[in-house]
């Protein structure tokens, strides 16, 4: 038996590979995106601390704007992006 294949489409999936599911800040999944983006993706990326949280990067931004002190919001250690 012959099998002949007209079209065909491709489909795919993707997900950040992250210690967490939610944001910390805003707590959306982060394969969606924060507040202030419409679409997720490389336009509304994960940025981590080097204590090893993860936030959106709109989102820590707009903590560490608001606060005095840098930290992370999870467990208070002075904020450091980390360098991946």
């Amino acid at each position: 038996m012959k099998v002949t294949v007209k079209s065909w489409m491709g489909v795919a999936v993707w997900k950040w590979l992250a210690n967490d599911d939610n944001c910390g800040i805003c707590r959306m999944a982060f394969e969606g995106c924060c507040p202030d983006c419409a679409l997720p993706g490389d336009d509304c990326p994960l940025v981590w601390g080097a204590c090893s949280h993860c936030f959106h990067m709109h989102c820590i931004v707009k903590w560490l704007n608001s606060q005095a002190n840098q930290q992370c919001p999870m467990c208070r250690q002075a904020w450091k992006f980390n360098d991946k």
